[in-house]
């Protein structure tokens, strides 16, 4: 049986991803912060595994990737999904907003994978995915330090694919617009301005589901009618 790990996913595209990949036969396991929601999952998904982490907390996330080893040995797909965001600019936002925005969207993709990638080079197999954002190409005037931390998951992940060609292992970069996820649920808009979290889910199945040989690097996708 293979194995997917996706952080934060008791809610929104890391659920959604992990429906599908359990839907498919696969050892799911999943993070998040709060007991509550990750039970509510296993209770949809008797099978699933479940962890609780806080991903702003890089000691948190080094002793994560350390259970996951111990636990379940290589895994065949990551998923570096769990993130945050708060408005903000530049100019007047805190120093504590860049820090956690960093700490938690950046951050904990780093860690996470440089704590799991010794044994997928090993093993010379592997697909690791990274949710970023459409704020990972385009600047917003509101984007602050989320734009920032997105733009440098997308680097890290360019980067990242480079150095991972000589052992087998596929980097992908999934950048969304507005997804209808609980994040958005007090905006007054219809569910016709967003992305169905199925789609993405679709989308990271798809791309994962190709030959070996193929390796779809940076997928952007939007609302039809734009971004919000």
């Amino acid at each position: 049986m293979k194995t997917i790990f996706i952080s934060g996913a008791s809610q929104g595209i890391g659920l959604g991803i992990a429906r599908r990949f359990y839907q498919e036969g696969f050892q799911v396991i999943i993070c998040a912060r709060g007991q509550e929601k990750l039970d509510k999952a296993k209770a949809e998904m008797p099978k699933l595994h479940t962890y609780i982490c806080d991903i702003s907390d890089k000691a948190a996330v080094k002793q994560m990737a350390v259970w996951l080893n111990e636990t379940y040995g290589t895994l065949d797909v990551l998923v570096n999904n769990g993130g945050t965001f708060l408005p903000g600019q530049l100019h007047s936002e805190s120093d504590d907003t860049y820090e956690l925005l960093m700490a938690t969207n950046m951050d904990s993709t780093y860690y996470l994978t440089k704590g799991l990638l010794p044994k997928m080079m090993e093993r010379k197999s592997g697909t690791i995915f990274n949710i970023a954002s459409v704020a990972s190409i385009k600047p917003y005037q509101y984007g602050g330090s989320y734009g920032i931390s997105k733009y440098a998951m997308l680097g890290f992940s360019k980067n990242l694919r480079e150095e991972m060609k000589e052992f087998g292992i596929r980097v992908i970069s999934i950048m969304p617009g507005a997804v209808r996820t609980p994040s958005w649920d007090a905006a007054e808009l219809p569910d016709e301005r967003f992305i169905p979290v199925e789609d993405i889910a679709s989308l990271v199945w798809n791309a994962y589901a190709m030959s070996e040989r193929t390796v779809i690097e940076d997928i952007v996708v939007r609302p039809f009618l734009g971004d919000i």
